[in-house]
């Protein structure tokens, strides 16, 4: 299945609500990310990923219609030469390797275009299929921090996942 990445724009704001208000996809993403998913969280977080203070925040495109979303946060202050990947895609087009993909060309769009030396990524323990997506990619599992998140009134251990520019 193609996909492609691009910026997001105001036009995606039906789509964007339709995939993004999935209890599923919300229940592994922090609460930026709030569930239900309206109208007026899709429009703030259009406007934001639009701005140009912004770059490093694509839509994933399938057939024509924004289908996830995927970014790079760089980091400031001591943790500078690092960014941190978040992402997320509709649960229509889960197992089909899409994510897998999009995740290899954003950490060398990362390294290529981000002065970092580390990519990281955040999953909660029981994302067993995000877990197996980052270690395709060749991150490693650098710490896991016991109950630390608490989402949905429940407490979950958070693991991080790291690659290095080689």
């Amino acid at each position: 299945m193609k996909y492609r990445l691009r910026s997001w724009k105001i036009d995606d704001l039906d789509n964007l609500v339709k995939h993004a208000n999935n209890y599923k996809i919300a229940r592994n993403l922090s609460n930026k990310f709030p569930y239900p998913y309206t109208e007026e969280d899709g429009r703030d977080f259009i406007n934001f990923a639009s701005s140009k203070s912004v770059n490093h925040i694509f839509a994933i495109e399938i057939d024509g219609e924004a289908c996830g979303g995927i970014g790079l946060h760089p980091q400031f202050d001591i943790h500078c030469k690092n960014a941190e990947l978040g992402y997320w895609l509709a649960e229509p087009f889960w197992g089909k390797g899409i994510m897998s993909r999009v995740i290899k060309e954003m950490i060398s769009y990362g390294f290529a275009n981000i002065a970092v030396v580390r990519i990281f990524a955040r999953s909660f323990a029981s994302n067993i299929a995000s877990q197996k997506i980052l270690e395709k990619n060749g991150f490693i599992l650098e710490a896991t921090f016991k109950k630390t998140l608490y989402k949905f009134g429940e407490y979950e251990d958070e693991l991080i996942y790291a690659v290095r520019r080689s």
